[in-house]
């Protein structure tokens, strides 16, 4: 139509309050104008940071988004997954939760020709977009970063055995002992289970009991690393001077407790933002048609934010 023509749609438009029936436009255009975010935990800053850039970026589109929580269950994934197919979402975007072994569900994202987005928690196996950190090279420097501080003796409270984040923090703190000439002792290396202050606590009181030389412990949680540091104050042991300590993710708890923890930031909002990037790009390339896809990943940067709990040397 021609501007003025326009110009007095819009006009018109603008006087009665119109408000597009979203039904009718997926029949024009096959679009619901929906994407659905599942995660694995609500209560949890890094995710909510994530979700705030997730809702940003999708908002700029006119895009809705519905936000579902798979509580860490592989089963619940299934059938969140299931019913935002049925929901005929446009894209779906996933961190995978804690015991996902299987990947058939994800296969039948990729099958209904809807655009999957992993993030943070992601499958190496399964070929999608991906938006994550480098949890390799972020534990590599946490771990470093203590051995700078003069720690030798330094033990790892790691996630579960499946989780691809936990494994890799686990290969980046093993590698920057190895870097160091530092030995690794696998009994230093304890699971924390659950996301808590108590395991953190938990595994402090094991671990000091069974290695009383330890002089350093990076997490691979904020919350378990306030959870070890209260133990260990307990025992009477100094942070950092006795035991230097840093966690992962600059959860808004870390400037807060005494010592102040030191941590990983992971710039979740800033992951937020590339994962709706990238569906955007996903959905403009499947409106070509392009054939193969071509499944884009971005690596988000990471830093250290050195705070009281670890620093030994100041400058």
């Amino acid at each position: 139509m021609s501007p003025k023509t326009k110009a007095r749609v819009l006009e018109y438009v603008a006087q009665v309050n119109f408000k597009p029936n979203f039904q009718a436009s997926y029949l024009r255009t096959q679009k619901t104008k929906l994407v659905g975010v599942i995660l694995p935990d609500i209560n949890h800053d890094f995710f909510n940071k994530i979700l705030k850039g997730i809702i940003t970026a999708a908002e700029t589109q006119d895009y809705n988004v519905l936000v579902l929580c798979s509580n860490e269950s592989f089963e619940k994934e299934v059938e969140q997954i299931h019913d935002l197919l049925q929901r005929k979402v446009d894209g779906i975007f996933l961190s995978i939760a804690k015991n996902t072994y299987r990947y058939e569900h994800l296969e039948a994202i990729k099958a209904a020709n809807v655009p999957l987005v992993l993030f943070d928690r992601i499958a190496k196996v399964v070929n999608s977009i991906r938006v994550a950190i480098d949890d390799q090279q972020a534990a590599f420097m946490a771990t470093e970063h203590l051995i700078q501080q003069g720690c030798k003796n330094i033990a790892h409270f790691r996630g579960d055995l499946i989780p691809q984040m936990s494994i890799d923090r686990f290969l980046g703190y093993k590698r920057a002992l190895e870097h160091y000439g530092l030995p690794f002792h696998k009994e230093w290396t304890f699971i924390c289970a659950e996301n808590s202050i108590e395991n953190g606590k938990m595994n402090a009181e094991i671990l000091l009991k069974s290695a009383p030389e330890i002089d350093g412990l990076f997490t691979i949680t904020d919350l378990a690393a306030v959870g070890a540091i209260s133990y260990f104050k307990e025992q009477g042991r100094r942070i950092p001077k006795d035991i230097a300590v840093i966690g992962f993710s600059n959860w808004a708890i870390a400037p807060l407790v005494t010592p102040t923890l030191s941590s990983v930031e992971q710039n979740g909002y800033l992951m937020g933002l590339k994962v709706v990037e990238l569906f955007f790009k996903a959905l403009e390339k499947s409106n070509e048609n392009e054939e193969p896809p071509i499944y884009e990943s971005a690596i988000i940067p990471s830093q250290l934010i050195i705070r009281d709990s670890s620093l030994r040397i100041k400058n």
